[in-house]
């Protein structure tokens, strides 16, 4: 920084103002200094910075799940691509964690513990999943997307409407005159799997018993759509409408019903849940689904995390982001 200054011909607070995007410099001087950077070829040392900020300028992306679900399922990839590209814009790095074993568990909670992170984002859905609980005491911001178990008045959500996308994708197929309609749920240790389904069992109005024979796990995966879907057909022959609780779970539904001769939306009327690009548009019929906005999502809980890590009072509670219903051809 000596150098620079040296070279630009300004004192070494001004170069400092320059790095850390002051508006305390006139352009005359930024210009000086930027020539003096390019020249000496100076980066700012993030270490020292951080001894002087006590900011890393890095954030954490928590996903609890295995790598293979991570990689096949596009909602995750939408979901990492808004995060680094969000992050990226404020200048922060972007450090992706999978969380899959305890000893995962154990290694993240030492990272986060350890001041390598300002904040975190946190994808942890699963009962069982001890890091919500951890996060409520461990002394760093954390917002999580979607509702994880542990009921902790002090942790920060932003969540997506699924009871009623449930109950929104059920009651269409019941507009549209379908009467036996079955449900492909996702994992149901899940709030969003069973939240999906709650919102089936509000539209269709289906007892306990009624449930059981009418719903199927896919665990939010194509090949298990299509297994649960064969399973339904088995127990329900005369099911005439499907609301699947992912698109992925819908797209495998439908590949189980044409090798069963059932077509798609004639005999059976099929609706899905993510409205994800890389899967509705491109099944056969196209899909019809419920769009939830997963960029939209990131973009809140990172906005939410950056005013916790400058300190702001930012109360604590759950935020719900609607969801609709797009009309194409399964429905």
């Amino acid at each position: 920084m000596e150098d620079v200054a040296a070279l630009a011909g300004v004192s070494r607070a001004t170069v400092s103002r320059v790095v850390n995007d002051s508006p305390r410099v006139s352009p005359e001087a930024k210009e000086s200094v930027y020539s003096a950077i390019r020249e000496l070829g100076y980066v700012p040392n993030r270490a020292a910075r951080t001894l002087v900020t006590r900011r890393t300028g890095a954030v954490a992306v928590v996903i609890s799940e295995p790598e293979s679900k991570i990689f096949d399922d596009p909602r995750f990839a939408t979901v990492v691509r808004a995060a680094a590209g969000r992050l990226g814009e404020l200048d922060a790095a972007m450090v992706l964690m999978l969380v899959h074993s305890p000893e995962d568990e154990a290694r993240t909670e030492r990272f986060l513990l350890g001041g390598h992170v300002d904040g975190a984002l946190l994808f942890t859905p699963h009962r069982g999943d001890p890091l919500p609980s951890a996060m409520a005491t461990l002394p760093i911001p954390a917002v999580f997307g979607g509702r994880p178990w542990a009921a902790d008045h002090r942790l920060h959500l932003v969540d997506t409407d699924n009871r009623e996308g449930g109950r929104i994708g059920s009651r269409h197929l019941m507009d549209l005159g379908r009467r036996r309609i079955v449900s492909v749920t996702g994992p149901l240790d899940e709030h969003a799997a069973i939240d999906r389904l709650d919102g089936w069992r509000l539209a269709t109005g289906a007892n306990e018993a009624e449930t059981a024979l009418l719903t199927e796990s896919g665990h939010f995966a194509r090949q298990g759509g299509e297994r649960a879907m064969r399973a339904l057909l088995d127990r329900v022959p005369d099911l005439d409408g499907v609301f699947a609780a992912s698109d992925l779970m819908a797209a495998g539904a439908i590949d189980a019903l044409r090798m069963a001769g059932r077509r798609v939306p004639e005999d059976v009327a099929v609706v899905g849940f993510d409205d994800q690009p890389a899967v509705a548009p491109h099944t056969s019929p196209p899909l019809t689904t419920i769009a939830q906005d997963a960029s939209e999502q990131v973009r809140r809980m990172v906005h939410r995390l950056t005013r916790l890590i400058a300190g702001e009072d930012v109360p604590p509670g759950r935020e719900v982001l609607p969801v609709h219903l797009v009309r194409r051809g399964s429905a």
